[in-house]
């Protein structure tokens, strides 16, 4: 059975290989993200392999473009079924110094944007008894991130309103799950890599048990079954796709 699946964040990184994925079983999929030129060649590339795609540039800290994005969504795809909130934002600041609003803004994006993309999708979800919530927070959330106190902060965040969701929403068929990453080889990363924020990926794997960074396809995997009809009794958990890094 084929299902609406929205992505944010979806053309890029994690986000683009989720939306590939879901792409790849028949599913019709809705990518929404800030990047404009990714969304347009990555929504072309999808629909030329035959793929229903919908893509819309949306920030998703505001609330209005959420909304109207969905209601597109509704109006080409139909009702909404699996969400996986990946879109975020991530910069080093120290703590000392960082201005409120640099703060605001992440919590803006990295919580408050997950509140807008589950909150208006989840009466769809309640309407056909049915619906998979999958979160994309991170394990700085869990062990904590020097000079990201900002970024922690708003990824514990995801994670206790996933776990929330989870006890509400069990009732009406849906289940909320979160993965939190570690260390994952996607754009972002590299940019991390380039202004001297982080370490090499290649230096950072060497800490890894598994010994190598993570790839969006493992972040992907973990969501295609997490929707799937196979994971109905899995809800409200930390799904930790991150190599053993963290146990």
């Amino acid at each position: 059975m084929e299902h609406v699946v929205v992505v944010t964040g979806g053309a890029s990184g994690m986000g683009l290989g989720i939306s590939k994925r879901f792409a790849e079983n028949g599913h019709p999929v809705a990518m929404l993200d800030v990047q404009e030129d990714a969304l347009e060649r990555e929504g072309a590339a999808l629909r030329a392999s035959g793929a229903r795609i919908f893509t819309r540039k949306v920030d998703v800290s505001r609330r209005e473009e959420v909304d109207a994005a969905y209601a597109a969504v509704r109006g080409e795809l139909g009702p909404i079924s699996i969400v996986i909130a990946n879109a975020g934002i991530s910069r080093a600041e120290d703590f000392a110094s960082m201005p409120l609003a640099t703060w605001q803004r992440m919590i803006d994006v990295n919580l408050t944007g997950v509140f807008h993309t589950i909150q208006s999708a989840v009466a769809d979800m309640i309407e056909q008894k049915w619906g998979r919530i999958v979160t994309i927070s991170s394990n700085a959330a869990q062990w904590g991130a020097s000079d990201r106190a900002h970024y922690a902060a708003s990824k514990g965040g995801v994670i206790g309103l996933t776990k929330a969701l989870a006890r509400e929403l069990a009732r009406h068929g849906i289940t909320a799950n979160t993965i939190p990453p570690s260390l994952v080889d996607t754009p972002l990363a590299r940019q991390g890599v380039a202004a001297g924020e982080v370490p090499p990926i290649e230096v950072i794997a060497q800490h890894i048990p598994i010994a190598r960074a993570g790839t969006p396809d493992d972040i992907a995997d973990a969501c295609e079954f997490l929707c799937s009809d196979k994971a109905s009794y899995i809800t409200g958990q930390e799904i930790n796709v991150n190599g053993g890094i963290y146990m």
